[in-house]
């Protein structure tokens, strides 16, 4: 019979001497909700279970035992020869794919006006280069706004591009399929922020196929590093460390893409409670990232945030069940990102709270909050929200504090927060 977490739990915290109380004490939850986990009463949860491993040094063994998130099911690839509707209806943006062969029966119907078609030439160099400075500046909008804000115009200039390397016989050919597979990459971001996992994987194939019709050598690693993150955001720490090491697999990865790779494995070490595995892949990250290349392209991962390695410590201490420590390298991290960086202020911003509210101080987190809330509302995050609803229910045991009672009403807003699209 299967060892039940209560009894692992129990065995644990007599082994190394803990009370009960003393136990709910030093991860601030309540000692009879304690009690129920123990005895099999309530299920735990990954952060109860990070807690306690942390506490009584069980080396994640509680968080193995916990399940994580399953990842969806793979749709069927393939560009299938598609053609990419775009439709605007009511301040709802909606992005179809359908195959040739769908139109053909007839959903070709609601294609509309279509734009005319001129003779092309092969684009010059400073057309490529004033389509590499949009993109350049949608990503900038994208840190800034709401994914809703950014993709339709990213998707529209997506599709300029494809099109103009079709018509392109020349070795211009191949840098437009590279600028293509970089904003094809960039649109799976923005659907991941949206909460849309199967759009993410889906934008995320498509950008490898254009990178390896470009000569691109880098993006089929970079892939797995995001597939990894989808992963890592789902809860799956051994789903993240696996597809990090894919990522770092590959020959053809240069420096940049396996530092971010290892990043992602210690973070994944992390969320499965493995510190010592851990520390290991992010002072391979230090080393890695520390190395300066060439890079022909726009750069793959953040361009916003400089020092990525702090930062996923402090991320990593509040999953390895220490919120204390998380806080105060967060506390000296977060406020050296730019202030037009507002997406990676609010998503390591939101953590920053939540690791203070993890740590008993209350009134100082939900001081804290009211900035984050603010970049929240304009960037419109899945990730953010995660670590937000993760805050309500951390300061739902504190729901008679002043503050709390005074925040809520923000936070809850930001959690249903809905922008036009």
């Amino acid at each position: 019979m299967a060892e039940t977490f209560g009894a692992r739990l129990r065995a644990s915290r007599i082994a190394a001497g803990v009370s009960l109380g003393e136990l709910a004490k030093r991860i601030t939850y309540s000692k009879s909700y304690l009690s129920k986990i123990e005895n099999n009463l309530k299920p735990p949860t990954h952060d109860v279970a990070r807690r306690c491993d942390a506490e009584l040094g069980t080396g994640g063994a509680l968080v193995a035992l916990v399940p994580a998130a399953s990842a969806p099911a793979e749709a069927a690839g393939g560009d299938d020869g598609e053609v990419w509707l775009l439709a605007l209806d009511d301040g709802e943006l909606r992005f179809q794919p359908l195959s040739r062969r769908q139109v053909l029966a007839g959903a070709g119907g609601v294609l509309g006006f279509a734009i005319t078609r001129g003779v092309l030439v092969e684009p010059d160099d400073p057309t490529v280069t004033t389509l590499r400075t949009l993109f350049d500046q949608h990503r900038n909008l994208g840190a800034l706004s709401s994914p809703a804000v950014v993709l339709g115009p990213l998707v529209a200039q997506i599709n300029t591009i494809r099109t103009l390397a079709v018509d392109c016989p020349g070795p211009g050919r191949s840098r437009l399929l590279r600028l293509a597979s970089r904003a094809m990459e960039y649109a799976g971001w923005m659907h991941q922020e949206a909460g849309d996992e199967k759009g993410a994987r889906w934008w995320t194939d498509r950008a490898v196929e254009h990178a390896e019709l470009g000569g691109d050598p880098y993006l089929a690693s970079y892939a797995n590093l995001r597939r990894a993150e989808l992963a890592l955001y789902r809860g799956d720490g051994l789903g993240t460390v696996a597809l990090a090491m894919q990522a770092q697999a590959d020959p053809r990865a240069g420096a940049r893409i396996l530092g971010i790779a290892a990043r992602g494995e210690a973070q994944g070490h992390a969320l499965a409670g493995d510190e010592a595995a851990h520390r290991r892949a992010l002072d391979r990250a230090t080393e890695l990232l520390a190395r300066h290349e060439a890079a022909e392209g726009p750069l793959l991962g953040s361009t916003t945030v400089t020092d990525q390695i702090a930062l996923a410590r402090g991320w990593s201490l509040f999953d390895l069940g220490r919120p204390g420590e998380a806080a105060a390298l967060l506390d000296e991290s977060v406020p050296t990102i730019a202030p037009r960086a507002r997406r990676a202020r609010a998503r390591f911003g939101a953590r920053r709270v939540l690791a203070h509210a993890a740590n008993g101080e209350v009134e100082h987190a939900c001081v804290l909050a009211r900035d984050v809330l603010a970049d929240a509302a304009h960037v419109d995050s899945a990730t953010v929200r995660a670590d937000l609803q993760h805050l309500a229910r951390e300061l739902a045991r504190w729901r008679s504090h002043g503050a709390v009672r005074e925040l809520e009403p923000d936070l809850r807003a930001a959690l249903h927060v809905r922008q036009p699209r």
